[in-house]
């Protein structure tokens, strides 16, 4: 592909007590005859930590370095003030991140990228499983995915499959278990791979699994190797409790439509799934709070079928009174224990779905997470869901985790009832509740977490620890639960010896596997804990969890890996490093802060401030969408005739639209090609509320209903009526905030009465977006859901203060320029800069569709 041949890509995956160890090494060599940007993508599961990367360029090995994050930032930051790009990865899926790095090659030269990761396979529905993407993105002569698992309880069961295996590639899959060890191999020929006989495109583009199985001749599993032990805990063929479960659902406004079907898709079939001694309710809330019964109920077969007529009836419409919702759910499932409604031995659950944020009632997060804590008082576990992008995720799962429950996003796609369910499926089987894994205090120190809520069938427990004597070589555990009909109470011994035996075929050993285990499962843990954490209790977390990532080297959100490449010369790549200076840095900010520079010329090394959350449209017309989570922006123009009107928001839930008319300057500059627009009037409508609200620069005017009120830009206002507020700040801007959380700033521009060409012109800023619904669309709507990109292959651009630079963006390449666009919220008259990447040609490529789509005939 454009000269670059990757002719061999490997994926080595060992897998050692359900601990993976992963290498990728990926060869490609630049068949033409200039330097070439050569570039390495993968995408990892986001359980993963990254342990390792290196380059080999023309046989010089560059090798990769764990930093604490401030000390690579700083790296970071020297490499680009000396005016040198840097590569940068992380784009979110579902179950993965992707990792990205680029380098220059000289013409004939080869590069080896060689990346390590490691993670702890979880275990659900019975298996384990092990998610490689695979997407070489073009075909390679040498292709091979090869899997060894060695177990030392034995295996029962292996298996691997692609999303992308045609019928002649499941050929090519390989797979053999016999006792503790299993072996997979996939190595598709050239021809194998292609989409067609004669085609260059590759068929290798998906998702490959393997999920397997160990032997359980008992209820635990317990190994112990120089020092450190692990213990895994899964019993089979125990009696399942019954289950009461109370389904706390968001039927807000923004819930309307696609959402709200999803959700009543996947309750119905949920409903199919329900036990018939399990106790269920549904607790609704928009902006008030509903329920369809007053206390649990029984899963009769005849309150099943009311339960499903009454899913189907659910609508959506009012605001967010979450925490009305949650504590009547909570109230409930208390008074059902309190009045033994519900079975003495049963585990209760509360669920939770919203995909948005609290704004009736309590709209603290604060506040609420206190008194769910406090109503909850560690009973059961809550689990919240979050739907689609709108929703506050910080805050479900800190809630979420402090009530020893998990959040989880639900993706607004066509499968989001499967996700819905699968999640349901995950807890829908409790076997036991409040598991302690008990160890002799005196012999084990640094222990991972050992008690445990629930106990799901399908999944396993797993706790690490670390004897105080490193040379102990034996154990005893006592494990005790509370199952469907008495208590679950017995102790398991193990020694080093009998792990010993288990582990003679060195080969599958990769390195002190226990101890990384233990590392692992101990970082992974204090992050989680940091989440809830405040004050000095987090501020020890941090410190605990960077020392053992920087020990144990796994990239992790609090460090960075740095990779030192060569210094560059006019012929391409020198033969070594130059010691000393850092000319080159690649960062790797997984699940972790990512920085931008504001441009790649030592000039501009800064970087922007993190912009609040914002899009705003004003000048000629300039576009600002910020992004914050790339601590970044993007700008596009809109050139267009004078009396054009554009749809700049159109939310069809919410009643919500902005539409702005635009004006030229007085007279035509012959100089310019273009001639400059501004927006002289905007049209801002609520049709729920009956409201129209007219701005110029002249005047402003507010129709409600018949009724027709007029302000001037020299009044100091402030209105409230149902609904929203306007304030008008005089000769400066005015400020209209709706109740559901949505704010828009109109800006005026004045120039001189006299000015022989421009004239008074008006911008439009918006905030909260987010509290607008999912469906909402137009030039600026359409950006208040998340957007992500990647910005690879800065280079000068004609203006020398500009550079350009590829911008990856909705599966499309752009070119785009680094430059700046005014911002006067604060201050009308001067503004100020705000550096973005500037889209191109009427935002071609960002934009759904073209920019002539969102030319509208009128201004309501």
């Amino acid at each position: 592909v454009n000269g670059i041949e990757i002719y061999s890509m490997k994926i080595d995956s060992k897998v050692t007590s359900r601990f993976a160890h992963n290498v990728i090494t990926s060869r490609a060599v630049n068949r033409g005859n200039v330097s070439k940007e050569v570039f390495f993508d993968v995408e990892l599961p986001k359980t993963a930590f990254i342990t390792n990367f290196s380059m080999t360029i023309d046989g010089v090995t560059y090798p990769g370095n764990i930093k604490e994050k401030e000390a690579a930032k700083k790296q970071y930051e020297k490499a680009v003030s000396r005016g040198q790009t840097a590569g940068l990865v992380k784009a979110s899926g579902r179950k993965t991140e992707k990792f990205t790095v680029s380098v220059n090659i000289k013409a004939a030269s080869k590069v080896t990228f060689e990346l390590t990761y490691e993670e702890l396979l979880k275990r659900q529905f019975g298996k384990y499983e092990m998610f490689i993407k695979v997407k070489p993105k073009q075909l390679v002569k040498d292709f091979e995915i090869e899997v060894d698992i060695f177990e030392p309880q034995g295996i029962t069961e292996l298996e691997a499959e692609g999303t992308f295996i045609t019928n002649e590639l499941q050929n090519t899959i390989k797979k053999t278990f016999s006792g503790k060890k299993g072996h997979i191999s996939f190595k598709p020929t050239l021809a194998q791979q292609r989409t067609c006989a004669n085609c260059s495109q590759s068929v290798l583009d998906g998702d490959f699994t393997v999920k397997y199985d160990v032997k359980r001749t008992t209820a635990d599993n317990l190994q112990i190797v120089n020092g450190y032990f692990v213990h895994f805990f899964a019993p089979t063929n125990l009696p399942k409790l019954s289950k009461n479960i109370i389904f706390v659902m968001d039927t807000s406004g923004s819930m309307h439509g696609r959402a709200m079907e999803q959700t009543k898709e996947a309750l119905l079939k949920i409903l199919d799934d329900i036990k018939e001694d399990d106790f269920f309710n549904f607790i609704l809330f928009d902006s008030k709070i509903s329920t369809w019964k007053d206390t649990l109920i029984q899963a009769t077969p005849e309150n099943l079928d009311e339960a499903r007529k009454f899913v189907r009836l659910i609508s959506a419409d009012g605001l967010t009174n979450l925490h009305g919702g949650l504590m009547r759910g909570i109230d409930i499932l208390n008074a059902a224990h309190e009045e033994n409604l519900v079975p003495k031995r049963s585990a209760s659950i509360i669920i939770m779905l919203t995909d948005g944020q609290p704004n009736v009632g309590i709209s603290s997060t604060q506040e609420i997470e206190k008194e769910v804590k406090k109503a909850i008082g560690g009973r059961y576990p809550l689990y919240n869901l979050g739907f689609g992008s709108g929703v506050d995720y910080g805050f479900l799962e800190r809630m979420a985790l402090d009530n020893k429950g998990l959040a989880r996003r639900i993706y607004p796609d066509s499968d989001a009832p499967l996700q819905l369910q699968g999640f349901y499926d995950e807890v829908s089987n409790p076997m036991l509740i409040d598991v302690e894994l008990n160890y002799p205090e005196n012999e084990i120190s640094d222990l991972t977490v050992n008690s445990f809520k629930h106990f799901y069938d399908g999944s396993e427990i797993v706790v690490a620890g670390r004897f105080v004597d490193s040379k102990q070589d034996h154990l005893t555990v006592d494990v005790r639960g509370e199952g469907a009909n008495d208590a679950l109470s017995y102790t398991t011994q193990q020694d080093a010896e009998q792990t010993a035996q288990a582990f003679q075929e060195q080969e599958y050993i990769f390195g002190e596997y226990i101890e990384r285990l233990w590392a692992y499962l101990t970082i992974e843990q204090l992050l989680e804990k940091r989440i809830t954490a405040t004050g000095e209790e987090k501020e020890n977390l941090t410190a605990e969890a960077l020392a053992l990532s920087l020990k144990y080297k796994f990239v992790t959100p609090l460090t960075s890996m740095v990779v030192t490449k060569p210094e560059e010369d006019e012929e391409g790549i020198a033969d070594k490093p130059t010691e000393g200076i850092d000319i080159f840095t690649i960062l790797l900010y997984l699940r972790s802060q990512v920085f931008f520079p504001s441009a790649a010329s030592p000039a501009y090394h800064t970087y922007a401030s993190p912009p609040t959350w914002y899009t705003s449209v004003d000048g000629d017309p300039h576009f600002i969408i910020s992004v914050p989570q790339k601590k970044d922006a993007i700008c596009f123009n809109i050139n267009e005739n004078p009396g054009t009107i554009l749809n700049l928001i159109n939310d069809p839930v919410t009643g919500i639209t902005v539409n702005g008319e635009l004006i030229g300057d007085k007279r035509a500059n012959s100089n310019a090609k273009t001639q400059n627009s501004y927006f002289g009037k905007l049209g801002i409508a609520n049709k729920h509320l009956d409201v129209k609200l007219t701005v110029t620069p002249e005047q402003i005017t507010i129709q409600n209903g018949d009724e027709e009120t007029g302000f001037s830009w020299l009044d100091s206002v402030t209105l409230q009526q149902t609904g929203l507020t306007l304030i008008i700040n005089r000769k400066k801007n005015l400020v209209l905030s709706m109740d559901n959380g949505a704010s828009f700033v109109v800006v005026l521009h004045q120039v001189w009465k006299k000015h022989p060409l421009h004239q008074d012109f008006l911008g439009l800023y918006t905030l909260g977006g987010d509290k607008l619904s999912e469906q909402t669309h137009g030039l600026l709507g359409q950006f208040f859901r998340p957007i992500d990109f990647t910005i690879l292959e800065i280079h000068p651009g004609s203006d020398p203060k500009k550079p350009d630079a590829t911008m990856i963006v909705k599966n499309k390449e752009l070119t785009v320029t680094r430059g700046w666009q005014k911002d006067f919220r604060r201050d009308p008259k001067h503004g100020v800069d705000v550096p973005c990447w500037f889209v191109h040609d009427n935002g071609a490529g960002l934009l759904d569709g073209v920019h002539t789509d969102y030319i509208v005939a009128s201004l309501f």
